[in-house]
């Protein structure tokens, strides 16, 4: 499987991913800002981080970067897009994915192990997971705070785009579960299409025992293992 993590100024989480990846047993490349084209590859990732600083708004230039247009042709023609904490914002923020990204209720940067709630196991990115199960994976955010209005969020139910939600370890969506002031406690969600996914906690992060855990490992297998089955089908 051809993997691209893109790389923009201010990322910090891209080698984290690589590694993980390569904790599930591939090898990907680093794709530069500057580069126009993601031909070939199965996967696009943009990571964590603070791209450009976070000027303006939270992924609100790298969105501009010369890569996201043929990122945004790969998303639209099918492509497996994945957009991690800031890769979410930047997401959103470039219309792949609906809502935007506010700062956390309190105003204070949060970095700590959050439980989520898996609510769709049907997707390239969650086959690995049972529904409703409980998982912990860190998050490191300080402008996570979900939002979308009133018809977005109908959009969002209506077409089952919820993937992750914030939840207390027994699984109860509540204010207590809730770590940013998320709408509906939403961590990560989906485009209608099922390719493209956003969510704001770091799984590649909880890969392996020894760095706190292996809860955001099924991710990386749940996207071998779907790749897998297209490429024996010849998809």
């Amino acid at each position: 499987m051809k993997i691209g993590i893109v790389r923009f100024p201010g990322s910090n989480c891209e080698v984290d991913c690589l590694e993980a990846w390569r904790v599930a047993g591939e090898d990907p490349v680093m794709i530069w800002h500057q580069e126009t084209s993601v031909k070939g590859y199965d996967l696009i990732v943009l990571p964590g981080g603070f791209s450009y600083g976070d000027y303006l708004r939270t992924g609100a230039i790298a969105r501009f970067s010369p890569i996201m247009d043929d990122v945004i042709r790969f998303a639209k023609s099918g492509g497996l897009v994945w957009g991690i904490c800031n890769g979410f914002q930047i997401l959103t923020e470039c219309g792949l994915l609906p809502g935007a990204l506010l700062r956390n209720a309190g105003l204070h940067f949060i970095c700590s192990p959050q439980y989520l709630r898996v609510e769709r196991t049907d997707l390239a990115f969650t086959g690995e997971y049972r529904q409703g199960q409980i998982i912990q994976i860190p998050v490191n955010h300080g402008e996570g705070n979900y939002t979308v209005d009133d018809e977005g969020l109908a959009r969002l139910k209506a077409n089952n785009q919820i993937v992750f939600r914030y939840v207390t370890l027994e699984g109860e969506v509540t204010d207590q579960g809730n770590p940013n002031g998320s709408r509906e406690n939403i961590a990560g969600i989906v485009n209608k299409e099922g390719n493209v996914l956003g969510m704001m906690p770091h799984p590649e992060r909880v890969v392996e025992e020894s760095i706190g855990g292996v809860d955001g490992k099924g991710m990386f297998i749940s996207i071998l293992k779907h790749w897998e089955r297209r490429t024996q089908h010849g998809a």
